[in-house]
């Protein structure tokens, strides 16, 4: 097969050109415009939650939501290091320090150990849970649904609840991901926690090139968010500004690109969770390979496969990678650890462990909500066949 296979690209074979080509028509490109409200509207809806605020994209989320849950300058935030970096840089942007925290099987943050680290490593006194090792206040964490998996949330948020910790929910790979039992039953990724954010990058499974998503239950964490995004304006008309704001607002055509890909965002979901079962299945036959499992209590919006590579496989991590890029396929490693990083190489770690196995063992697949069963099928037949290399 000549045809390239990407790891992850946009689908958009809906409604986006008509919606776009109006919102041009209309001559509403910017960050004024009815697309950008009525984006806000339907996934709020979508998710079930009180609001969303649109941003440029999901680490200004990120960024904005820090603030709201008023993380400030020397102030700590407990982050997993198994990440893209974008799930943490923010925290630096604010001025606070990131302590990284390690994975459980699902790829998301060990909520054993950060119960531990809370218990252990920590004094928790007048509602501050302060860290023995520098004697700076714990604010907040960061949780992330990793490729469209739900970190377990009953525990995480019980753990908050204890110890007086806000939780910013990164559900840039999870937005559709939602609890189908337990005590969070019906709750989507993102709107569990104090705040949540969800990216519309141009490889997720809904795309409006650039652009992100907070949302939240709470009314007052909205309203800042959107003054914040918006400059700070307290008046509109006579530009006065309260705070240090930032130009942060999605456009009106990345919202009407939004608009048209959220109508078809189940049926994608659909498309991703048969060629996520078949990959599965015939995987599994393969000696030395498997496909890593998604939380059985939730119903995943199946973002990224993650092929787990054992040591009787012929191949190791970068072989494989290697390997299919000469049968034009597209694959990636895990991102590097974000502790590992030369930005984060003094930030305090706790027990990273399992983080360091899986970074050496995960490749992602094509994974496209346009990937076809032919070019899923043909994924599969090279990685039965690696003495082919």
């Amino acid at each position: 097969m000549n045809k390239f296979i990407p790891l992850s690209v946009p689908n958009l074979r809906g409604n986006e050109l008509e919606y776009i080509t109006h919102a041009v028509k209309t001559e509403w490109v910017s960050t004024g415009g009815p697309y950008v409200n009525e984006f806000e509207t339907k996934v709020a809806e979508y998710v079930h939650c009180m609001g969303a605020v649109s941003c440029q994209n999901g680490t200004s989320g990120l960024h904005i939501a820090l603030q709201v849950c008023n993380v400030i300058r020397d102030d700590e935030v407990i982050v997993p290091t198994l990440t893209f970096i974008a799930a943490v840089n923010p925290v630096k942007y604010i001025g606070a320090e990131p302590i990284f925290m390690d994975c459980d099987d699902s790829l998301t943050m060990d909520a054993h150990k950060l119960l531990e680290f809370c218990q252990n490593e920590c004094n928790f006194y007048d509602g501050k849970l302060i860290n023995n090792k520098t004697n700076k206040h714990i604010k907040a964490l960061v949780v992330v649904h990793v490729f469209g998996n739900m970190a377990d949330m009953e525990k995480i948020m019980d753990i908050a609840s204890q110890y007086n910790l806000k939780v910013i929910e990164d559900a840039t790979e999870a937005i559709g991901t939602y609890y189908t039992e337990g005590k969070y039953k019906g709750k989507y990724a993102g709107t569990i926690g104090t705040v949540g954010v969800y990216s519309f990058n141009g490889n997720k499974i809904l795309t409006t090139g650039g652009g992100g998503m907070i949302v939240s239950d709470n009314e007052e964490l909205l309203k800042r968010a959107k003054h914040l995004t918006t400059q700070a304006k307290s008046d509109e008309l006579y530009y006065t500004h309260d705070e240090i704001g930032y130009n942060y607002r999605m456009t009106n055509l990345q919202a009407a690109l939004g608009l048209a890909q959220l109508e078809q965002l189940e049926d994608f979901i659909e498309v991703k969770k048969y060629n996520y079962d078949l990959y599965k299945n015939e995987i599994h036959e393969i000696p030395g390979l498997r496909i890593l499992d998604f939380q059985d209590s939730i119903r995943p919006n199946y973002w990224f496969y993650a092929l787990y590579i054992e040591p009787e496989y012929a191949l190791n991590r970068d072989q494989i990678i290697q390997y299919l890029a000469t049968k034009q396929i597209q694959a990636r490693p895990i991102w590097g650890l974000i502790s590992d990083q030369i930005p984060y190489e003094e930030s305090q770690t706790y027990k990273v462990e399992k983080a360091r196995k899986y970074l050496e063992k995960v490749v992602n697949i094509p994974c496209s909500s346009n990937l076809t069963i032919e070019d899923a099928r043909y994924v599969i037949d090279c990685l039965k066949h690696p003495e082919l290399m």
